[in-house]
């Protein structure tokens, strides 16, 4: 935990962006800066939540125990807010995140948070506008995993996670193959053999954890054909 000084946050939301400097004194005595490691659970499963969580620095991933297994949600860009389904609509988290990256966290607390969107509506509606863009990504994603073939999910998400996470064509690759094939719907066995036949074909390259992106067009034709 560390003090910070929120209206000088270089990394602001677009909601928060809004705010007044009375509100950014308000929000600073009721939020807390946490730093996590790569690994470290942000939050658990079941556990009581009293904040909202925005993601500062950093990437997560968003996680959700079923019966037989865990299953990956979504993979969480900073910056950006994380938690606020469960602030309006239960009181336990219905998943947990975890850091995949050294993240830092800002936790605030969840009645500032609604007497904020009470009485701001230009933050309120900053936090719609993201929270559609989350959910719309999400619908497409569930689509598409019931209707392309591993292969295309695969190259789906590789061509995700460089575009909307990284910005990059060559990024570390956050995930192990078994949260891979989690977030795909597969098995590990299935990704180790097709991530090899994209590095077979050049199409990939892995040097260590860092991924390069070779081919796009083969990789953007495998991910439409499915």
């Amino acid at each position: 935990m560390e003090n910070h000084k929120c209206i000088d946050c270089e990394f602001k939301s677009s909601a928060s962006k809004i705010l007044s400097s009375e509100e950014f004194d308000i929000l600073e005595k009721n939020s807390a800066l946490v730093f996590f490691k790569k690994g470290d659970i942000i939050f658990k499963q079941g556990a009581l939540s009293t904040n909202v969580a925005y993601l500062r620095t950093g990437i997560v991933k968003i996680h959700k125990r079923g019966v037989s297994h865990e299953k990956i949600l979504r993979i969480a860009k900073s910056p950006s807010y994380f938690g606020i389904p469960t602030t309006f609509g239960d009181k336990i988290n219905q998943y947990a995140a975890t850091a995949l990256e050294d993240s830092s966290v800002c936790f605030i607390d969840s009645n500032l948070f609604r007497n904020f969107i009470f009485k701001n509506g230009k933050f309120a509606y900053e936090l719609i506008v993201e929270l559609c863009e989350n959910e719309l990504n999400d619908y497409e994603r569930y689509a598409n995993q019931s209707q392309k073939q591993v292969p295309g999910l695969v190259a789906e998400t590789l061509l995700c996670i460089a575009d909307k996470i990284f910005n990059s064509s060559r990024f570390n690759f956050p995930l192990s193959q078994s949260e891979l094939a989690d977030l795909v719907g597969t098995s590990r066995e299935s990704i180790s053999r097709i991530l090899s036949d994209f590095s077979a074909n050049k199409i990939i390259a892995f040097n260590g954890k860092e991924l390069n992106i070779l081919k796009r067009d083969v990789l953007e034709h495998i991910s439409e054909k499915g």
